[in-house]
């Protein structure tokens, strides 16, 4: 007889600046993985256990204060490994192109510096996932500091958008846009940001962008 892997993801708004986590998980299989739990680990972790599924790592997009603050509780709670990308000094370094692999799911890290230089997109291709962390969000991107990051922003956006396909829905880090997730073909026939066509014209927008939302009515 067949077994069939039953998936469990989950978006759960856990506070903050309306930050999202993610549980992502295999319930045949019995393992699961929590994707920047931040400020209610506890939920996500108890969501989990009500699924019969142990939590075997959490997963940071990146270490920004807001994505990592409820790593020590989930670990508490679970005893499960952090992953990151290698300049977090996590428990396992997840390196551009590197996966991490629960019950019969595998995660594919693509590094995206930009809005951090540590920041790491997960995708799922099995079940046309990505989570997008502060890289992609609907309708927007994540913020930069300077030219030259959002000059690198711009190429992790390129690489990005070549290597997942537009079914692929999107799931990002917080609820900044008009829905609380998307598609790859949607995004890149709305957003503002990935119809630019160069990076010139990418960093116009983005000094500009109070204007643009200001005159499209975008919140």
């Amino acid at each position: 007889m067949m077994s069939f892997m039953q998936l469990v993801f989950e978006q759960i708004r856990v506070g903050g600046d309306r930050n999202f986590g993610y549980l992502l998980g295999d319930r045949t299989g019995r393992e699961a993985v929590l994707i920047d739990p931040s400020y209610s680990p506890e939920v996500l972790v108890t969501r989990a256990q009500e699924q019969g599924m142990a939590v075997t790592h959490i997963i940071n997009t990146h270490g920004h204060p807001d994505h990592i603050n409820g790593n020590e509780r989930a670990v508490e709670l679970t005893h499960a490994k952090v992953v990151a990308h290698s300049l977090l000094k996590p428990d396992i370094a997840l390196e551009n192109e590197g996966d991490v692999a629960f019950g019969s799911i595998r995660l594919k890290a693509l590094h995206t510096p930009g809005h951090a230089s540590d920041h790491l997109v997960l995708y799922d291709a099995a079940n046309r996932i990505v989570i997008t962390g502060d890289l992609i969000f609907v309708g927007k991107v994540g913020g930069t500091r300077s030219d030259s990051d959002a000059r690198d922003e711009w190429n992790s956006l390129q690489r990005v958008l070549a290597a997942i396909p537009d079914d692929v829905t999107v799931w990002p880090g917080h609820d900044y846009g008009a829905r609380p997730s998307s598609t790859m073909a949607l995004e890149k026939a709305t957003n503002p940001f990935l119809l630019c066509k160069d990076v010139e014209e990418f960093l116009r927008l983005k000094s500009g962008w109070a204007a643009f939302k200001k005159e499209h009515g975008l919140r």
